[in-house]
């Protein structure tokens, strides 16, 4: 991506679960961001545009990008001179105890079955909640509709990008749905075909999607 990109990509490590359960994940993201204002490095002193930043995340990275742009939107005054520019978020990895009829079509998907998701979720969440506790259901969070308004004032875009095959599709189609009816600008990406991490199986679509981030991040030379 750094090859095709014109920007300097920082890969965040994070603590894993079950040692370590949300929302420590969502929290390491932020201790990211906090250290890279505050870095004397090179690479980013001299060559990083900080007013042009963008948080992005593939499956369990892509929620974290997604909280972590929740809780920078409270406070952008205290990340300056960082500016978060948009969320660039690849199947990101939602849940629910309601079944949706993508999950339940791909039930027995060979690569993100339910019952590994389920499993997934288990393990990472608190001790004690299920899958609509906010870490993991979109709705479940008290006042998101008005951080997404946040999102929208603060001039975010968002570009949501995600497969028919995926058993998390109509997760993505619902964030962007409430995105949308709260007026933020979201570049939805889909495509019919691709199972879950198809970019990790078949090359090209990982090269079309780091196409799709570079149009993306362009976008805002104009």
């Amino acid at each position: 991506m750094a090859d095709t990109i014109e920007a300097v990509v920082a890969s965040v490590d994070y603590r894993l679960a079950p040692e370590h359960r949300l929302p420590a994940a969502y929290d390491d993201a932020m201790e990211a961001l906090s250290l890279i204002r505050s870095s004397q490095d090179e690479w980013l002193t001299k060559y990083v545009d900080f007013s042009k930043c963008f948080l992005m995340g593939n499956s369990a990275g892509g929620t974290i990008a997604y909280h972590a742009g929740l809780r920078v939107v409270e406070k952008v005054n205290d990340l300056e001179p960082l500016k978060i520019q948009g969320l660039i978020l690849r199947q990101p990895f939602f849940g629910g105890t309601q079944r949706n009829e993508s999950e339940l079509r791909l039930e027995k998907d060979p690569i993100l079955p339910l019952c590994v998701s389920d499993l997934l979720w288990e393990l990472a969440l608190p001790i004690g909640v299920d899958r609509d506790h906010e870490y993991s259901n979109l709705t479940a969070m008290s006042g998101f509709g008005e951080k997404f308004d946040k999102i929208k004032n603060q001039g975010w875009k968002v570009l949501v990008s995600m497969n028919g095959g995926d058993p998390l599709v109509d997760r993505s189609k619902e964030l962007v749905e409430l995105m949308e009816e709260k007026g933020v600008e979201v570049i939805k990406d889909y495509e019919e075909e691709g199972c879950h991490g198809v970019e990790f199986f078949e090359p090209s679509k990982g090269k079309k999607f780091i196409e799709l981030v570079n149009s993306f991040v362009s976008s805002f030379d104009a």
